[in-house]
């Protein structure tokens, strides 16, 4: 039943992953992927509109995942499934934190993960940065294409306005607001290499 495939596909990433949303990118790219329950360009672009709406990112991907796969169930199952091992995780470390807080087992596996956390993140920027500029493969013509130098000019944009501490909504707002317009004058059309 994809209901129950659903929910225990989520729960295992949701227990096994540690940093957050961005951190599960890869196991959620590979289930997805191998269950063939979507295509890889679906979901680089529904990781876009997550990050333009509210709500944490994994519980948007798994309840997206889920609504895809099977409906409205579907999403429910998915989306319980990735939350349940965090919230679990959390009450125990709640009652235990007082007790371990200070020794020195817990801090140096915490300090462990750290290291597999940026790994990770990472993995899934290498991952969705081919998918977006090199579906076709790595060809130099790319960096020339106005879709790529169309993305640059707004990935510089929003960097130098995060450095200059404008609000994150703004950030969000102005971006989507240039890459429809840059999407309305065709700049975004991927370049084939031939």
């Amino acid at each position: 039943m994809i209901y129950w495939e659903l929910f225990f596909t989520f729960f295992k990433i949701g227990a096994f992953t540690f940093g957050g949303g961005y951190a599960m990118l890869p196991f959620i790219q590979a289930e997805v992927q191998q269950k063939g329950w979507m295509a890889l360009q679906d979901l680089v672009n529904f990781i876009a509109v997550s990050e333009s709406t509210p709500g944490p990112f994994a519980v948007n991907i798994a309840t997206y995942v889920g609504t895809e796969t099977g409906g409205f169930l579907g999403a429910c199952f998915a989306t319980i499934g990735v939350v349940l091992p965090s919230f679990v995780i959390i009450l125990i470390i709640a009652r235990c934190l007082k007790k371990f807080q200070n020794s020195s087992l817990v801090k140096g596996c915490l300090s462990g993960l750290k290291p597999a956390v940026v790994g990770l993140i990472a993995a899934s920027l290498l991952s969705i940065g081919q998918t977006v500029f090199f579906p076709d493969g790595f060809y130099w013509t790319v960096f020339l294409s106005p879709a790529f130098l169309c993305s640059l000019v707004i990935f510089t944009l929003m960097l130098f306005l995060q450095w200059k501490k404008f609000h994150p909504i703004w950030i969000i707002l102005l971006s989507a607001g240039l890459g429809l317009v840059a999407g309305y004058l065709g700049l975004l059309e991927p370049t084939i290499a031939t």
